[in-house]
């Protein structure tokens, strides 16, 4: 069966739970269809680069689809009709990325990052107020 790789924006006033329950939904489409989700990735609530449907934020959520065609057509029409799904974007690929996609490979690096800005910030804190700062 061809592979898919198919990325959902969700409405911003859901929970998180809720939108992560939206991929448990549209994975039950494709098995009804013959197909199987290889992996969901839930890539947070995210700024859109514009508005949609009077929005500025979105859930993202990322699957990896074994199906055939007549599985992503179905899943496709689901989320047109579907209140919650802003936009949706499926593309063929060849092979699945092994381990986390790109995305979340960044945001983990993002997140170690700024981890370390914290306790910078918080040293130079405390160097401000023993007056050993210098600007």
């Amino acid at each position: 069966m061809p592979l898919y790789e198919h990325t959902v924006i969700a409405r911003p006033d859901l929970s998180a739970q809720q939108a992560q329950a939206l991929a448990d939904q549209f994975g039950q489409v494709i098995a009804d269809q013959g197909g199987k989700v290889a992996k969901v990735e839930y890539w947070g609530l995210r700024n859109l680069a514009y508005r949609v449907k009077k929005n500025r934020k979105g859930h993202y959520l990322h699957l990896n689809v074994d199906a055939p065609a007549a599985a992503i057509a179905e899943l496709e029409r689901t989320q047109r009709i579907h209140e919650d799904v802003l936009r949706y974007l499926t593309v063929k690929v060849e092979a699945f990325e092994e381990g986390p996609s790109a995305v979340m490979q960044a945001k983990s690096s993002r997140d170690e990052r700024g981890g370390r800005r914290e306790r910078d910030r918080d040293r130079e804190r405390g160097e401000r107020d023993r007056g050993e700062f210098r600007s």
